[in-house]
Order: C-alpha cells, then structure tokens, then sequence
C-alpha cells in the first residue's frame, strides 16, 4: 500500500512578511548598517534626477516668462587694431526701426568702480561693472524688482542706482519690503540704492551690474554714450530674420564687428552640460547602489550561516526548500524596501531643500520616485538570490548537527 504524503502547505503573504522580520528585528543594528548602503545610493538617485528637473523647471519658466524672442547686440573685435570694437551711440533708434522689432534697450559699461561704503579698499569691487542704462530695459528684459522700484525719469537725472540681484548680495545689500535701502559708494560720492533687481536668466551681465541713469552716468561718471549692450525684443516668427540684418543695422559701416546673440540658445547649451554632470552623477549614485547591494547580500549570508540550526529545525518540521528560500529572499527584499523608502525621503528631501535655497521649483518626477523604488526591490532580489539558494540547499540533518 503506497503511502501519499500531502503536498506542503503554502506560506500566505503575511506569514512570509512575519518570518521576513524574525532576522531583521532580532539583529537591528546589521539591519540600520545594511540598509544604510542602499538607503545612500536610492538618495543619490533620487536628488541627481530631482535637482537637474527642478533647475530645468525654473528655466523653463524663466524662458516663458522672459521670452525666447530676446537677442543682444554686442561689440565685437576691430580687425584691424584687435581691440574691442564700439557701436554708434544711435545704434538702438536704427535697431528700432526695423519693423519686426517690438522694442530695443541698451546698457553701456563705465570705468567708475562701486564699494560697500567709502571705507572699503578702492580695489575691492567684487568684480561688479557700473552700467548706464535707459529706463525702458525693465519692459523690453520684462525683469522685475525685488525689492524698491527702477529708475523714473528723475532719478536717472541724480546719482541714484539700481542693484542686479548678484550685485545686491555682494554689497550685502537686501532691502525688505517699506525699509530704506543703504546707498553704495562709486568713485567719489554716495549714490541712492533705490531698487533691487530680480535674477535675470536671460541677462545675467544685468544680475552682476549697478546701473545708473544714462543721463546721470554722462553727468557724473564721464561715461561717453555708446551702448555695450543692446537688448532687442522681437517677435516670435522674425527671430532668425532679424537676427541675420542686426549687425548691418547696429553698425551700417563695420557689420562684421557686431556680436548678435540669443541668450536662449546659451541656456540650452548649459543645460546640455547639465544633463551630463547628471549622468556623472547618476552613475556615482549607481556605484553607491552597487556597493549597498552588496553589503546587503554579505549580510544576508551572515545571517544564513548564523541560523543553520533554525533552518535545519523548519526543515525537520515539514518546511519545504521553497519555504526556507522565499523566506530569506523575502528577508532580503524588505531589508533593500526599507533603505529605499528612506533613501527616497532622503533625496526628496535634498532636492526640496536644494530648490529652496536656489528659489527654484521643487519637482520630483514620478519616474524617479517609482523607478528607485524598483531599484531598491531589483537590488534586494539580486542581493537575497545567493543566500536564499544557499539555505534552502541545506540538509536537516546537516543543519542541525551544526555546532
């Protein structure tokens, strides 16, 4: 008579979930360190591609708020000399002229030298560059103030400026809203700070500049003019066409001198290198991903070679090779899931505060979120294979004579 022994029981899920936690809180400090490796490498993961969409978020709304229909205009190179060349000083009323042109504004460098206070070391300016400007550049930049108001039609006359945003944190000058901005020394006298300006992605010449009146800087600064700069907003279908004529038009005699820009194009150049620090980064993360992975599975087999005897004991009990595998490859998965939730919080949380302190939106693409989740679970897979193989391999008899 053939006796038929019936076939083993399957274990549930919350039963493989409990007998995945016996290893993980019987040894909790092996877990804090093995999990630690994977939560580093999810947190890597998570702010490489959290950080880079936040700042393509914040330069995508500056594009759309600032306009991909900018160009500048500046002097090139004189052929003959090598020297900087210089535009007509009525270069911005020819540029206006040309009829798919919305407006034009221009800024010209001087030699003044702006200090803190008169008692600040003459040579020590921080690099910042006093620039005459007209007062229709706010509308034609479409920059906005963060604090004070720009220039009018009568503190243009006087020895009053505006700070671009870099320049205002170099001067250490951040007025807040209703209070009296301090003034700045340039050259020889003080000058009223009456507003600060806003980051200007499109201009950043404009963040690193004080600007002054253009009547002002002729009358106090000896400035002689000709603009440096010109800002040129046109519209949208006519951006190539104006393009190809505005070095004929800004300087009808020396064309070839003229620089015609789009600031737009350099940002996306910028955001092409970008994307590649990311990938650099992205694959640092990885390694880091690498090597908590495999710290995960030496702790894996630790922990197999350390319960020989309770493995040998379910086995004798009925438990079944797949049993004892699913157990300690479930041990595994939870072990990886929980550094990845943490790793996730733990990137989200530096791209957040990463955005806060750059004033950029923070944005966390879902695919990052879900696809370190899956990583964390893929890595747990791979890490627990060997040892679930390797224990479910043992004999009863051979784990439980085991000292």
């Amino acid at each position: 008579m053939t006796v038929r022994l019936p076939p083993p029981a399957r274990l549930s899920v919350p039963d493989l979930l409990g007998l995945a936690t016996v290893g993980i809180r019987a040894r909790p400090a092996r877990t804090v360190l093995a999990a630690l490796g994977i939560t580093i490498g999810i947190a890597a993961l998570i702010a490489v591609l959290g950080i880079p969409a936040s700042n393509q978020a914040a330069v995508r709304a500056g594009l759309a708020a600032l306009g991909p229909n900018l160009l500048t205009v500046t002097p090139g190179q004189n052929l003959v000399t090598g020297e900087r060349a210089q535009l007509p000083a009525e270069s911005v009323p020819m540029i206006q002229r040309i009829e798919p042109v919305q407006s034009a504004a221009a800024i010209g460098y001087t030699a003044a030298r702006v200090r803190r206070t008169n008692l600040v070391p003459e040579g020590e300016t921080n690099g910042l560059a006093v620039a005459a400007a007209r007062l229709d550049l706010p509308a034609v930049l479409r920059s906005t103030m963060r604090a004070g108001v720009f220039l009018d039609r009568v503190t243009e006359q006087y020895p009053a400026v505006v700070l671009g945003a870099r320049a205002s944190e170099l001067l250490g000058i951040e007025p807040h809203p209703g209070d009296l901005a301090p003034p700045v020394w340039i050259n020889d006298r003080w000058y009223v700070t009456v507003g600060v300006l806003d980051r200007l992605p499109l201009a950043p010449e404009i963040d690193n500049s004080v600007l002054v009146g253009w009547p002002a800087a002729q009358r106090y600064l000896g400035f002689d003019g000709r603009p440096q700069a010109i800002f040129v907003r046109v519209d949208d279908e006519a951006v190539d066409d104006v393009r190809a004529v505005l070095g004929r038009t800004a300087n009808p005699q020396r064309p070839e001198e003229v620089l015609v820009s789009r600031p737009s194009d350099a940002l996306a150049a910028q955001r092409l290198v970008e994307q590649a620090y990311s990938s650099l980064f992205l694959g640092l993360g990885a390694v880091a991903l690498l090597v908590g992975g495999i710290g995960v599975a030496n702790t894996m087999i630790i922990s197999v070679l350390e319960r020989r005897r309770e493995i040998g004991l379910r086995r004798a009990l009925g438990a079944s090779r797949g049993h004892v595998a699913s157990q300690f490859l479930a041990e595994s998965v939870l072990l990886t899931g929980i550094g990845g939730a943490l790793g996730i919080l733990l990137g989200a949380a530096v791209t957040a505060g990463y955005a806060v302190v750059e004033r950029w939106p923070a944005v966390l693409p879902p695919t990052a979120l879900l696809g370190g989740l899956a990583v964390a679970v893929g890595t747990g897979v791979l890490a627990g294979v060997y040892p679930a193989v390797r224990a479910a391999r043992l004999a009863p008899t051979e784990a439980l004579s085991t000292n």
